[in-house]
């Protein structure tokens, strides 16, 4: 039988020094200049970033799908901040949630390089799993990472995640299609 979830839930989520929370419209400055900051760091993994990547009204189109995508319980956004002053870390989502015989989602994330390999990242892929498991009840999370962004996979791997092998020319980034690594964990899966 397939198992639809209704769920209400508290949008935000603690731990490790972390706080994730649905963005809002308010979040557009900070956004803004830690995305433009960390531009040379995040670039190489992302989509071609558009003419009007940074403007007011992308991040606008943003918030609305975010809000969309949320509505349909497909796709559940956060916004990563330090949990003591509220500072924007970078964001973790849960996106391409499939329901029915799959109970499946991707997950993304991206850190700005002022807070590059300080475990919130890893912090926010844990808890954000664990909301993925233990609230959606979802079966399984999938990732997936190019095979030159080794801080990605030793990441996935650090939290659970097992390798299942490389999609040829996966995801259009930065203009090409690309090989991936394909990671996923199960939710009867140990998570470290």
């Amino acid at each position: 039988m397939a198992v639809w979830r209704e769920t209400s839930w508290d949008e935000t989520l603690t731990g490790q020094g972390i706080r994730l929370r649905s963005p809002t419209l308010s979040d557009y400055e900070d956004w803004a200049k830690l995305r433009s900051a960390s531009r040379t760091h995040t670039e190489p993994w992302e989509p071609a970033w558009t003419s009007d990547e940074l403007s007011k009204g992308a991040f606008r189109r943003r918030i609305e799908r975010y809000q969309a995508d949320r509505d349909a319980g497909m796709g559940y956004p956060f916004f990563i901040t330090r949990a003591r002053d509220d500072v924007l870390l970078g964001a973790c989502n849960l996106n391409n949630v499939r329901r029915g015989v799959l109970q499946s989602a991707d997950i993304g994330y991206w850190i700005g390089s002022p807070y590059v390999r300080k475990g919130h990242t890893r912090a926010a892929v844990r808890r954000v799993l664990a909301f993925a498991f233990e609230e959606l009840r979802l079966h399984r999370v999938e990732a997936a990472c190019q095979p030159t962004n080794t801080a990605s996979a030793q990441l996935l791997e650090s939290v659970g995640f097992v390798y299942e092998g490389q999609s040829r020319a996966f995801l259009n980034i930065a203009g090409e299609w690309r090989d991936h690594n394909r990671f996923a964990i199960l939710a009867s899966d140990p998570r470290t």
